[in-house]
């Protein structure tokens, strides 16, 4: 059949469509420019620049498909940086690789896609698809390398794009995918992993959003739980639930950030036990399958990428929302992060945490 594959320069992509080409398949490559790249006062650069494309051009050549550039500008600021400033300004910690793998990536390339005649998108994220056999539905799971795994990135997936997607690497190790590029003589065998949000390579946040909101009203108190003034801030949205660095004051103990309350422009701090909380709320839940539960359901899920998944019940609410109750309290439930649910290696959904 015919495969789109969304060609980011790095390895992971490039092993995909090699695989895909290798099985047969007719590949088409596609690589995403998300900004001007001759705007030097942008800021972006570490991963998707002229250099990836370049790379995702050469790997290309190896395998004999077309490369096409696509021009996402405009869906990238609408969908991921206009939401990665908004949520800071807000208060919450955006995870922008989200919005861009799912909602940019998936979405975007589906609709270009038929444009080229293609049943298939595929990409170089490590995560699995299956079929349930008692309901012929697509299902999502975990990739094979727990350390790579990239499923709680993809939570807000649809029964229809999963039918249209395919994840070559799922089944790998990211050693064995080095291994397959170094066989096939791939020119970004060793190319080292983005670690960074690509439109923020410097890794200052708050810089970049300063920049693009202009004059940010945002210095404020820095408060305990009880309301006592224990400093000033420059700027609520250089402070993320959960962080001890940074907060300028003189402490007996270690203090972290419990809340952020943007409206007051205040910071509230405390001991990290007061951190911990059994309770969380998402909205704009998806439910993998299709359909929200019937009733509460027993899960493990995970706050954070990194995040030991933990264990309790999860119930579906209204309006495309859901309620989380962990068995065991967790620390630095962050509103803005998501909150994906699993069972066992299967997705079973995902939201956002208020």
């Amino acid at each position: 059949m015919r495969v789109v594959v969304a060609m980011s320069g790095g390895v992971d992509s490039s092993v995909a469509a090699a695989l895909l080409a290798d099985a047969g398949h007719e590949v088409i490559g596609l690589s995403m420019q998300l900004y001007d790249q001759r705007d030097g006062e942008s800021g972006y650069g570490s991963c998707c620049s002229l250099d990836d494309l370049h790379d995702a051009g050469r790997v290309a050549r190896r395998l004999n498909i077309p490369h096409y550039i696509v021009n996402f500008e405009r869906e990238f600021q609408q969908t991921v940086v206009s939401n990665f400033v908004s949520e800071y300004v807000a208060g919450r910690t955006p995870i922008p690789c989200a919005h861009c793998n799912s909602d940019l990536k998936f979405a975007t390339l589906l609709d270009r896609s038929i444009a080229y005649g293609a049943e298939v998108v595929a990409t170089g994220h490590y995560a699995r698809i299956g079929i349930e056999h008692e309901t012929g539905r697509h299902v999502l799971r975990r990739g094979v390398d727990a350390a790579k795994d990239q499923s709680y990135f993809l939570f807000s997936l649809t029964q229809e794009q999963l039918s249209r997607a395919s994840f070559p690497v799922g089944d790998l190790s990211k050693d064995a995918v080095r291994s397959v590029a170094r066989r096939l003589g791939l020119p970004v065998a060793d190319k080292p992993d983005s670690q960074e949000i690509c439109f923020v390579p410097d890794g200052d946040y708050a810089a970049f959003i300063e920049r693009k909101t202009g004059n940010l009203e945002s210095g404020g108190a820095i408060v305990s739980q009880s309301g006592d003034v224990l400093g000033r801030h420059s700027g609520v949205h250089r402070f993320t639930v959960g962080q001890r660095k940074g907060l300028g004051i003189a402490a007996a103990q270690p203090l972290y950030v419990l809340q952020l309350r943007p409206a007051e422009k205040t910071v509230v701090v405390g001991r990290r036990p007061e951190l911990e909380r059994t309770r969380l709320t998402a909205s704009q839940v998806n439910w993998i399958a299709g359909a929200p539960p019937d009733g509460p359901v027993r899960v493990t899920a995970q706050i954070r990428h990194r995040h030991q998944p933990a264990a309790g019940t999860v119930r579906a609410l209204d309006d495309n929302r859901a309620s989380m109750e962990f068995d065991s309290p967790v620390t630095a439930i962050t509103p803005g992060q998501a909150v994906v649910f699993y069972d066992g290696d299967v997705v079973l959904g995902g939201g956002w945490i208020e």
